[in-house]
């Protein structure tokens, strides 16, 4: 089914000739794939590993071109999660695919059932700035174990990282299978207004939306990976130490620009001021013990843009003119796009900050005296990508894991849930709509389909006319009986 390689000139020049052409060749190629086995797919996923672990050099260039990313954290948070996904996939495939039987219900007695999971179509993968390769081609890699096509739209914001994606992606798949194309809005407008069986978006709420309206013009089906403010509570029985050295790491790991990063940290008020001092200790220690030396570090990366930098910048500065109080970092330079690790205190509930999402090296450390207080203001804002609670106390755990809705949540952890490929990474309504990851990617990029089959013996003709007395009778009495437990 696989047309030439040459099918376009330049895969990644999209205009509008260029993307409906990618679109319609797929076509064919989605129909075909209805009936791929688990090893032809497989197949196609080992090419794109061994085409990204062929790339490792080419990917901390990439990277440092964009981010100033340090190689460790590419390893970590880029090429870790998409070969784990992968490993994941080549392990269990085989069994996603197989159709899993269903017992009858009361009232189906006599039939059979499974459920069968078939291929959603040509799907698009929209990829975010802040990890734009692992986001990217994670999805990729559910996509094709669900056996789709897909066309890729990688973020204009990393053009390094961009242009490395185009030329992998152009290597290992010809068009009518992966296509991808870069450019801005007017790119991703163009592709939103075609009928894919299935987008998946990652990126904020507000694009989240403008996402969905496009999808539902065609009633496509979405998975939006979107973000929030998740919170953190840190009570008074909590391990200090290992909080402020894991919150730290949660906190900074690509410079703040997570969307399960910490955004604010709740801290009784008995613990605050020992809290805070670890966590300067812990920054001091990775980063460098001044001003300067943190400026140099190459441990820490850098904000994607100017733009982005600036709008920090806006926060910090109308944060501290409002009375919050810096008790570490607060050091700005646009021009070479940094703003160190910053702990502030005492902020005011009207500063931007307290309603905006952060994503950047900013840490609002927020005092309080009563659980139920805090939990209050979780559930008063939109609920949260992640929530993350520091306690020894199963009582407190317990109570914010029942009272507070959240995509996800760790207890006496943050963001490490989202490395683990056995359960559903999501947001909840504001943070997100759908599942990804193992198994649950797999679904996302799936349709569930109800297969039913008869038997000889037909109970359903118990409900065809004509309906006389005795027939009447006998539906009543089975419609009584579901009153009954279910057996």
């Amino acid at each position: 089914m696989n047309q030439p390689r040459d099918l376009f000139a330049a895969p990644a020049n999209a205009t509008p000739e260029t993307i409906h052409a990618a679109f319609a060749a797929q076509l064919p190629t989605a129909l075909h794939w209805r009936e791929s086995t688990a090893a032809e797919r497989l197949t196609r996923i080992k090419r794109l590993r061994d085409a990204i672990l062929a790339r490792r050099e080419a990917i901390y260039a990439a990277f440092e071109k964009d981010f100033r990313k340090p190689p460790a954290e590419v390893e970590a948070s880029e090429l870790l999660p998409v070969l784990d996904e992968i490993r994941h996939v080549l392990g269990r495939l085989k069994r996603w695919m197989k159709p899993h039987k269903v017992w009858p219900t009361s009232t189906m007695l006599g039939t059979s059932a499974k459920v069968q999971y078939q291929p959603r179509g040509r799907v698009l993968i929209i990829a975010p700035w802040n990890y734009p390769f692992s986001l990217c081609l994670a999805p990729l890699v559910s996509a094709l174990a669900a056996g789709n096509t897909a066309i890729i739209k990688p973020s204009e914001m990393t053009p390094a990282v961009s242009a490395l994606l185009v030329e992998l992606i152009a290597d290992v798949f010809p068009p009518d299978e992966v296509a991808i194309f870069e450019g801005a809005a007017a790119t991703s407008q163009a592709l939103l207004a075609l009928p894919f069986d299935h987008i998946f978006f990652t990126g904020s709420p507000a694009v989240g939306k403008l996402v969905m309206a496009a999808a539902a013009q065609h009633l496509t089906s979405v998975t939006l990976e979107l973000g929030g403010k998740s919170p953190t509570i840190v009570d008074q029985t909590a391990d200090l130490k290992l909080a402020a050295e894991t919150i730290m790491w949660g906190k900074f790991i690509n410079n703040g620009q997570t969307c399960v990063a910490p955004d604010h940290v709740y801290v009784h008020e008995t613990v605050k001021d020992a809290f805070v001092s670890a966590c300067r200790t812990v920054l001091q220690a990775r980063y460098g013990a001044n001003d300067a030396q943190q400026k140099q570090s190459p441990d820490l990366a850098r904000i994607v843009n100017l733009r982005h930098t600036q709008r920090l910048a806006g926060l910090l500065q109308d944060a501290v003119q409002r009375g919050a109080r810096v008790s570490c970092g607060g050091v700005v330079d646009e021009a070479a796009h940094y703003i160190a690790p910053t702990l502030l205190e005492q902020i005011p509930a009207d500063a931007e900050i307290m309603s905006e999402e952060i994503f950047g090296p900013l840490l609002p450390i927020i005092s309080y005296s009563e659980l139920d207080q805090v939990i209050a203001a979780i559930n008063a804002a939109p609920k949260p990508l992640a929530l993350y609670i520091w306690s020894r106390n199963e009582g407190h755990i317990g109570k914010v894991m029942q009272r507070t809705s959240s995509g996800g949540a760790c207890v006496n952890h943050c963001v490490a849930h989202f490395a683990h490929g056995n359960l559903p990474f999501g947001g909840v309504n504001n943070s997100g709509i759908g599942n990804a990851h193992g198994e649950f990617g797999f679904k996302a990029f799936s349709h569930e389909r109800a297969v039913l089959r008869s038997s000889p013996i037909m109970t359903i003709k118990l409900f065809f006319p004509p309906y006389t007395a005795k027939r009447n009778y006998i539906i009543r009495k089975v419609v009584d009986m579901l009153r009954l437990p279910m057996l």
